[in-house]
């Protein structure tokens, strides 16, 4: 049963690269819900993938999930509420969700509470 329940942490940080590939990607496209900025979709990308990278091998890992909540919220309250009140309400709750789920990951999984006691 423990070999199942590990592969969540792998489950919850590798969706996380393959949407910072398709900031990467798709910065263009990206730029409209970023205030017509493709440097700050770079820039979530770039964060993204940060926040993986540091889940697997779990150096700073506890940061890393911190800010990505941050990161997630300020999604959520900066780009989803426009579209939530045109009635999608998918993009928020996702954001919302993953958020929350960071932040347990942060409280019960995370080993490197070296910045982040």
């Amino acid at each position: 049963m423990n070999a199942i329940l590990n592969l969540g942490k792998y489950l919850f940080a590798i969706p996380f690269a393959v949407f910072g590939v398709f900031h990467f990607m798709k910065a263009d496209m990206m730029a409209g819900m970023a205030f017509g900025s493709p440097i700050l979709v770079y820039i979530s990308g770039a964060g993204l993938i940060a926040a993986t990278v540091s889940m697997l091998i779990g150096k700073y890992d506890k940061l890393a999930t911190v800010l990505l909540a941050v990161m997630l919220l300020i999604f959520v309250f900066a780009v989803h509420l426009k579209s939530a009140s045109a009635g999608d309400f998918s993009g928020l709750l996702k954001d919302l969700a993953l958020a929350g789920a960071a932040l347990m990951y942060a409280k019960t999984t995370a080993k490197d509470a070296s910045i982040i006691g």
